[in-house]
């Protein structure tokens, strides 16, 4: 450590981007120091992935208790099945407080030293933190900004946190509601959609695109549509944009026709959940103090390698990560970009490939992908004058999905024609979030299919399902 600064690295924020760099700084010898205005963990532990997993598994097992008809083909008859609402919700909260618990006590193992209070930059090098005793200055060889990000909130929606909130309310899970419009389908609206048709609400779900699941490849999207969306009482209303949302009892929602903008319906329910993505919290944080602006849509500019951009230029020892930049607001990929902000300040140069880090949403069943989609796929062989070739295997032919009654499902592999490297994999089907693993490795190893189907999958495995597609894929060309 240089006897220069009250600490090598000083990170402010501690999400589990911030979390992670903290640990890989300490591994690297380097006195480290993390921020935090709230509590540890961020969204990811706080409001996100951790409690809304919790209920996802509980309300999943509540669907699988109801399904009468599966049961039934195992063998399998339960009488009636009931559930508490509270005990569901205090599962989330428990585990939520575990989880907090566990990164708080490993920081201090570890000997990071762990400051209460508002972070911001106060100038090359510097940090003030503002606590309720009042402010002072840190200095540290380097800074990582790890912000995060809060719910985004359209104009002309009022949000009560009661009868309309985003998902931060959503996951203290106070109520059910009968009628429930969940605005916005990617998967924060589909893992909450999962989570309320299991305990009994019925949905409306808008979306303003032309298409449910935007984000998601084509085929991906229309085969959960089939399976996700129309067996549920789930109503769906495309290409529509809710322009006012007012809270109370009922819920009002003015609907317009996303391309002329003109109201075309009017929606009365129960609750409104705002679904509509995230953007970053990145106000107040002293970046003027370093001359740094956002981009217009608030993020902060990063190079490759993580380093806080200025005018096209790296800001000396200063770093961003996770959801404030933009790049990939997943909280692993925060944690990935993290431990690459610690290995180039020891020197080690590193950059983060995206087109490798995996994604997944968790309703019943589990959706996943890694890479690109088909068009993203074909519109890089259009750039870099390649052909792309697609190919499906089906969970219906695995005998393991099979012999669970859980055979709705999709594995597809998207390749170049003339090298058969892999550029994307998308998988619709029980256990997606873990299967997908394999064919993140293939994509950070650049692999080829035609190496890919000879790997031996052990039988029966549902990891077969991409056994059947790699091989599929030598047979084609």
């Amino acid at each position: 450590m240089s006897e220069a600064f009250d600490y090598d690295l000083v990170i402010i924020g501690a999400g589990v981007g911030g979390h992670g760099a903290a640990l890989h700084a300490v591994s690297c010898g380097l006195k480290t120091a993390i921020i935090e205005s709230e509590q540890m963990g961020g969204t990811c532990v706080n409001r996100g992935c951790i409690p809304s997993k919790a209920l996802l598994a509980a309300s999943g097992k509540v669907r699988e208790l109801h399904d009468a008809h599966h049961l039934k083909s195992l063998g399998i008859q339960v009488g009636g099945v009931t559930f508490d609402r509270q005990v569901i919700s205090d599962h989330a909260s428990n585990l939520v407080a575990k989880i907090r618990g566990d990164l708080t006590n490993s920081l201090k193992r570890l000997g990071v030293d762990t400051i209460k209070g508002w972070g911001k930059i106060a100038g090359p090098q510097k940090v003030a933190i503002t606590t309720d005793s009042g402010e002072k200055i840190l200095s540290a060889k380097d800074i990582i900004l790890s912000t995060g990000s809060v719910p985004f909130v359209p104009p002309g929606i009022t949000i009560d946190g009661k009868t309309v909130f985003t998902s931060d309310d959503a996951l203290k899970l106070e109520w059910l509601p009968d009628w429930v419009a969940v605005i916005g389908s990617g998967y924060i609206g589909l893992e909450f959609a999962d989570i309320y048709t299991a305990l009994g609400s019925e949905i409306t779900m808008i979306e303003a695109l032309d298409q449910l699941m935007p984000t998601f490849d084509p085929d991906i999207a229309k085969l959960a549509t089939r399976v996700l969306i129309n067996p549920r009482d789930i109503e769906t209303k495309v290409g529509m944009l809710a322009i006012k949302v007012t809270p109370g009892s009922p819920v009002v929602i003015e609907l317009a026709d996303a391309k002329t903008k003109e109201v075309v319906d009017v929606l009365e329910v129960d609750a409104c959940l705002v679904a509509t993505g995230r953007i970053p919290a990145t106000k107040d944080i002293g970046l003027d103090a370093v001359g740094v602006e956002t981009n217009r849509r608030g993020f902060i500019q990063v190079d490759q390698t993580m380093a806080v951009l200025s005018q096209g230029e790296p800001v000396p020892h200063l770093w961003a990560i996770g959801d404030a930049t933009g790049e990939m607001m997943l909280a692993h990929a925060a944690s990935a970009q993290g431990i690459t902000v610690v290995e180039n300040i020891c020197g080690r140069h590193r950059t983060v490939d995206y087109r490798s880090i995996p994604a997944a949403a968790f309703t019943h069943p589990e959706i996943s992908y890694v890479g690109l989609t088909e068009p993203q796929a074909k519109e890089l062989a259009a750039e870099e004058g390649f052909k792309v070739a697609s190919v499906r295997s089906y969970f219906k032919g695995n005998s393991k999905a099979i012999a669970e009654g859980e055979a709705d499902g999709i594995a597809k592999v998207i390749y170049r024609k003339d090298t058969g490297e892999v550029l994307g994999v998308h998988i619709l089907g029980i256990h997606a979030s873990d299967l997908i693993h394999e064919a993140s490795a293939a994509i950070a190893n650049r692999q080829s299919v035609n190496t890919l189907g000879y790997l031996v999958h052990a039988h029966p495995t549902l990891s077969e399902v991409l056994d059947e597609a790699y091989k599929r894929a030598m047979t084609i060309g």
